[in-house]
């Protein structure tokens, strides 16, 4: 059991605390939660300083603030002093409790944020003492090596590696850091409570032969049969190892008695957790299917569940989209790609209905399969998650600077090319459906040539897809994504999602670690959305009433969102209604609002 606490070290403990607190002062301060004090200017920074809500200790660091109210905090400047001037040492779950009021967090939540909070720390703990590669290395790796080596998790949330019900073993055999392949299981279960849906061309018999063989699947059918069950009756779905112990045998305990559920066996192919963690690959063959199930932990503001009822509707979403976007030529000249969400099952827990469709228990028993990206790619092209060019390693070097030196192109043409990739499919499928994706780092999967972005894939398209179009005849089932809202929360998501959650980090790192300035960044942004203006003239009138170079946008706070309630965020039904906005942040692009043809080309860096 000694080797579970091994990474559990005085210096490391050190470090990851630093690093915890450096970036719970940044969000904090972006979301207006903690305001700092300026102190002095020191060279090309400031020094500033918080104080508890006691007044009893006090914060001093040194800082840059960047566009979009990014606190670049200069990690090594933090020190922590008592009202006598003692320097103590850095501990972010003191730093918690001494700034709960100001935090706002209801006392009833307290200690699961504090345990999400020691949960992340012991995660970043694990990954720091357990880095294989560096950042220069990692560039030039495979999909699941980039995959498993990531450490930061969601770049906003403080807390965001809680994973609460996982022990330690659970964490060595699960967790996407300790890349530990494993099987999954399957079960046998009832027609009566359990549905499958899916895509033409991925129906029942067929997936489950591409999937499992031919030979195991008769394997499984005479294990069911010494059951004593009609076999016609069942069907078989995958269950994750630790759903199956820690919630499907207890809670489920009525069904397995009665042989709705019947356990038939394991797969024969090994499977490997994502960043998502519920999210299987198949390390075995990587060209099958992602399975995607169940897995009933808190983390991250969430239990991590699958609706049944939402699984019937999925394949009919992928279907929609895929055809959707399938016929629209710009798109298809982007190489902008879903990965379909392809064939579902789901298992209703008919004896806790009466808690309500949303309640957790009962998302404990769904599954769904995902197309592979190593289907869409061709052999002079590999993958690598999105949220890997935000990643920085032990000796603070990055990723992306290790991929635009690795790539033949000056930096400028990588941006070009990135947000060509990245930025213009998601403003054409807002301008042009008014559909928007939440399409940040873990949900986007690069294509790259020579180490440079060609076009990007899609995933978890259809949880997290909302429709604002009420022109747009959603067929059934599609129709649940609808949402109606005003124009400004709809051009919100873009000012959100993409500048705020994920642009504003690569800007200040491509300052900091390729020498490449936030406004010349912003520059290309700025051109990036003006040429897809200008060659779709006939979205004009939307360009006005979604106009991305307004002055400012609303604030909006995801880490208040998790500190107000830690075991559930958003209210699922209505979130954007949900979201918490606070003050404004101003726009990078305002000030590129002119026509940019006027300004001057920026020089290949």
């Amino acid at each position: 059991m000694s080797q579970y606490i091994a990474h559990l070290q005085p210096h490391i403990w050190k470090i990851v605390n630093r690093n915890l607190i450096k970036k719970a002062i940044s969000e904090f301060a972006h979301e207006l939660i903690i305001k700092p004090s300026f102190i002095k200017e020191k060279g090309e920074c400031s020094v500033y300083e918080i104080k508890t809500d006691c007044e009893r200790f006090k914060y001093q660091f040194e800082a840059k603030k960047n566009f979009l109210d990014h606190w670049s905090i200069y990690k090594n400047s933090i020190i922590k002093n008592d009202a006598k001037g003692n320097n103590l040492d850095l501990d972010a779950i003191h730093f918690i409790t001494e700034f709960k009021s100001t935090l706002g967090i209801p006392d009833k939540f307290l200690a699961t944020y504090l345990e999400e909070i020691t949960s992340t720390l012991f995660g970043a703990a694990y990954k720091l003492s357990n880095e294989k590669y560096s950042a220069t290395e990692l560039a030039t790796q495979n999909f699941q090596e980039i995959e498993h080596a990531m450490t930061e998790g969601h770049p906003c949330f403080v807390a965001n590696n809680g994973r609460i019900g996982f022990n330690t073993n659970d964490y060595y055999l699960y967790a996407p850091e300790a890349n530990t392949p494993f099987k999954i299981l399957w079960l046998a279960v009832h027609k009566n409570y359990a549905t499958y849906t899916a895509v033409k061309g991925f129906e029942y018999e067929r997936l489950l032969n591409n999937e499992l063989g031919k030979e195991k699947v008769y394997e499984f059918n005479q294990i069911l049969k010494e059951s004593n069950v009609n076999t016609e009756d069942y069907l078989l779905m995958p269950v994750h190892p630790w759903q199956w112990t820690n919630k499907i045998i207890h809670v489920f305990a009525a069904d397995i008695a009665k042989k709705n559920i019947v356990l038939v066996g394991e797969s024969d192919d090994f499977y490997s957790a994502q960043q998502s963690i519920r999210t299987l690959f198949n390390r075995t063959n990587p060209e099958k299917l992602y399975t995607k199930g169940a897995l009933s932990i808190l983390n991250m503001g969430f239990m991590r569940g699958l609706s049944p009822y939402y699984m019937q509707s999925t394949p009919p979403i992928t279907t929609w989209i895929t055809d959707l976007l399938a016929e629209d030529e710009y798109l298809t000249n982007n190489g902008f790609t879903m990965l379909g969400e392809v064939a579902t099952i789901g298992y209703q827990n008919h004896y806790y209905e009466v808690l309500g469709k949303t309640n957790p228990h009962n998302k404990m028993l769904s599954a769904l399969w995902r197309e592979s990206p190593f289907t869409k790619i061709s052999s002079n092209q590999r993958v690598l998650t999105m949220a890997a060019l935000l990643h920085i390693d032990a000796e603070d070097n990055s990723l992306l600077a290790g991929l635009i030196d690795k790539s033949p192109y000056g930096t400028t043409t990588w941006i070009q090319r990135y947000l060509k990739a990245y930025l213009a499919p998601l403003l054409h499928c807002f301008y042009k459906y008014e559909f928007v994706f939440m399409p940040h780092g873990e949900n986007l999967i690069l294509v790259l040539e020579e180490d440079t972005p060609v076009y990007v894939l899609m995933k978890d398209i259809t949880e997290e897809v909302i429709v604002f179009n009420k022109e747009m005849n959603l067929p059934e089932h599609v129709d649940r994504l609808y949402t109606e809202t005003s124009d400004k929360m709809k051009v919100l998501s873009i000012f959100t999602d993409v500048f705020d959650c994920f642009f504003r980090f690569l800007g200040a790192q491509l300052e900091l670690h390729v020498n490449f300035s936030e406004y010349n960044f912003w520059q290309l942004v700025a051109d990036c959305i003006y040429e897809y203006q200008e060659q779709h003239p006939e979205f004009m009138d939307k360009y006005d009433r979604y106009d991305l170079f307004v002055d400012e946008f609303d604030r909006c706070c995801l880490n208040r969102l998790q500190l107000g309630n830690t075991k559930q965020m958003l209210n699922l039904a209505d979130p954007i209604e949900s979201l918490k906005l606070v003050g404004t942040l101003e726009n990078p692009l305002a000030k590129f609002r002119k026509e940019m043809k006027s300004k001057p080309s920026l020089e290949t860096i």
